[in-house]
This record gives C-alpha cells, structure tokens and sequence, in this order.
C-alpha cells in the first residue's frame, strides 16, 4: 500500500509478536484495530464485527477465518468479506509490514 492514502502509517506492533495464524487487537490513535497473519501477510481491520460492534479479538481465529464469538458471523481473514452471512464485510486499514519487522497501520 501507499503512503499517500494520508501519509499517517503508524507503528502497530513488531512481527515477531504476531505469529502466522493469529490475530491481536491493538489500539492506534484512539482507534481499535485487529491484526491478523495469514500464512505471513498481515491484514489490519477495524476490531469490531459489522453486526453489533463486538470485539473480534474476543473471537476465534482458525488461520483463515476470523468468527465473531458474539453471534458466530464469520469473515475471511484474508479479505475481510463476510463468509456467514456473505453480504457484510470488515471496515480495513492499510498496513505493511517493514523491512525491520514493524507493522505499520494507517487508520485515518
């Protein structure tokens, strides 16, 4: 992704602290942002399930599929889009993931 969606990318947390197949909850500029790592691509999504605004970091990550412990709504981890129902998806931020290991999101 490019800097010049706001040129605001800030530091999330380092790879080494998000694993392959899991997903952490962080909070950047206010904002609550979930961290997934699927197979060593890092996705940053909104940290709160379309339905009724839970805590997806409350859920369950399988590698692949982010589910919402609330009601069960499912998401594919690598898209965001909606699996269970098909017709929703995550609000997603831009990351990257630098040369030294930093995960950097812009929330703006």
């Amino acid at each position: 992704m490019s800097s010049a969606i706001t040129g605001k990318w800030q530091e999330a947390m380092h790879l080494d602290d998000l694993w392959e197949g899991e997903m952490e909850g962080v909070e950047i500029d206010g904002k609550k942002v979930l961290l997934v790592n699927i197979d060593g691509e890092v996705r940053a999504y909104k940290n709160r399930c379309p339905h009724q605004a839970w805590a997806l970091d409350e859920g369950d990550f399988d590698g692949q599929t982010i589910t919402c412990v609330r009601h069960m709504w499912t998401f594919d981890a690598l898209s965001g889009k909606g699996t269970n129902p098909d017709n929703c998806e995550l609000i997603t931020y831009p990351c990257r993931v630098e040369e030294d290991g930093t995960i950097l999101v812009d929330v703006r």
